[in-house]
């Protein structure tokens, strides 16, 4: 990153399984970004309109509004479609990857995530 580290950065985490968003969040605390969090798409799409993160952490497999959907609904909005979004996800095939290239995504992880590794992509992002 260039003159702001990770204490300045919003995360937001989009993720339904409560104990994957709860662990998410520790680590990415523990790491100085302020972490925000919603456990459905459709409230996902709202957190970033209201807080305007840095980056976004979007699983795919979501209720109330897919991943996909809430990521595509979030790059229609002014002043959000810069924000990277990185997909989180267990799906490894290929047509999830497609369709979240398609969506907007900028980048595609599979589950169990590595968080230095995913630091390392957050940072490369918002550089």
């Amino acid at each position: 990153m260039t003159d702001r580290d990770s204490r300045d950065r919003k995360v937001l985490v989009v993720e339904d399984d409560e104990d994957a968003r709860f662990l998410m969040r520790l680590e990415l605390e523990r790491l100085g970004y302020l972490v925000l969090e919603a456990a459905d798409g459709e409230k996902g799409v709202e957190v970033a309109v209201d807080e305007r993160p840095d980056i976004i952490l979007m699983d795919l497999t979501l209720p109330v509004m897919n991943g996909i959907t809430a990521t595509e609904k979030i790059r229609a909005t002014d002043g959000l479609g810069g924000i990277p979004v990185i997909a989180v996800t267990a799906h490894q095939e290929t047509d999830f990857r497609e369709e979240a290239k398609t969506a907007g995504f900028n980048a595609y992880v599979t589950k169990p995530i590595e968080i230095p590794w995913l630091d390392e992509l957050i940072r490369g992002l918002l550089v």
